[in-house]
């Protein structure tokens, strides 16, 4: 049977387990891949503490972990087009991405560049999808300086790049031990801490025109004093009656193929390095889990699944 990497029920490390699970059977709107790669991001071990997206239903054990991946068709469920068997694919899955196999939602998916790898391809639909979703609802005009919050995470590195290409001055705020990753990405690096206001201001002293926040908390009270207008103050880190309060709003997600397109051809043009640090194998997902729940991870981390 094929083995995937699960939660037993909500809690912490303790309820994840590797599994042998039944292939699951693409439904209505869905597409069944073979994976190849998936990604991980925060949202994989918020989801296993109970935390539920907007309109999620809860979750059935044991539930697999994982929302991104990329792999080969196998199989196509009813009312989908535009896909055939052994397309190269990737996108979200509601159903989990941490196993051999995987449903993907076919709204949500794209076909994979032959350019892109599969590692890579990965880690696309949810951090930079989300990235890419956020600077555009910002909308900023061409040599405006975006502020971004969390710079050092999955959303954070596709954030300064993708604002970068599209001709903004970005100031990135992350710690210490992440500065020459920001500076490497062509963003001005503001130490995060106390005092974050003020470093802003030393680093951007004609201001900023935008943030793009993904830490939430006292970070995004203190970077949203910053913005003499608050409706280009939105958050990815904070829940959406706290940004309101502030004047501003939430990212407002796509979710869709043709974001994915967008974001894969920046990969393919140069424009957005995934910056994969670390892959691990799916026998290993524990460790991959880890690696992102520590909140030291530098880029991007990948489950690379054998074909």
């Amino acid at each position: 049977m094929p083995q995937a990497y699960v939660y037993t029920r909500h809690g912490g490390p303790e309820t994840e387990a590797f599994a042998d699970i039944d292939r699951p059977v693409p439904g209505p709107g869905e597409l069944l891949i073979a994976v190849r790669a998936a990604g991980v991001n925060p949202v994989d071990w918020k989801l296993r503490g109970g935390f539920r997206r907007p309109g999620q239903s809860e979750a059935r054990f044991p539930a697999v972990l994982g929302s991104e991946a990329a792999g080969v068709v196998e199989e196509i469920g009813a009312g989908v087009t535009g896909f055939s068997v052994g397309d190269e694919v990737f996108g979200n899955t509601p159903h989990g991405a941490f196993a051999e196999y995987a449903l993907l939602a076919a709204s949500a998916t794209a076909h994979k560049p032959a350019a892109l790898s599969f590692t890579d391809a990965a880690t696309l639909p949810v951090a930079a999808a989300t990235a890419f979703d956020g600077v555009r609802q910002l909308d900023l005009p061409e040599g405006a300086t975006l502020l971004v919050t969390g710079a050092g995470g999955g959303v954070g590195v596709a954030a300064l790049q993708i604002a970068r290409a599209w001709g903004l001055r970005v100031v990135g705020v992350a710690s210490a031990a992440k500065k020459d990753l920001v500076e490497s990405l062509g963003a001005v690096h503001v130490p995060s801490g106390p005092g974050l206001a003020d470093r802003v201001r030393a680093a951007a002293p004609e201001g900023v025109d935008g943030v793009y926040d993904l830490v939430g908390g006292e970070v995004l009270t203190e970077a949203a004093g910053l913005l003499a207008d608050r409706t280009r103050l939105i958050t990815a880190g904070a829940p959406p009656q706290t940004v309101a309060a502030l004047g501003g709003a939430r990212v407002e997600r796509a979710r869709t193929a043709a974001v994915l397109d967008e974001v894969a051809e920046l990969v393919v043009a140069g424009e957005l390095d995934p910056r994969v640090s670390r892959t691990f194998p799916l026998d290993r997902a524990d460790e991959a889990l880890r690696a992102v729940e520590d909140g030291h991870a530098l880029g991007k981390i990948v489950i690379e699944v054998a074909g």
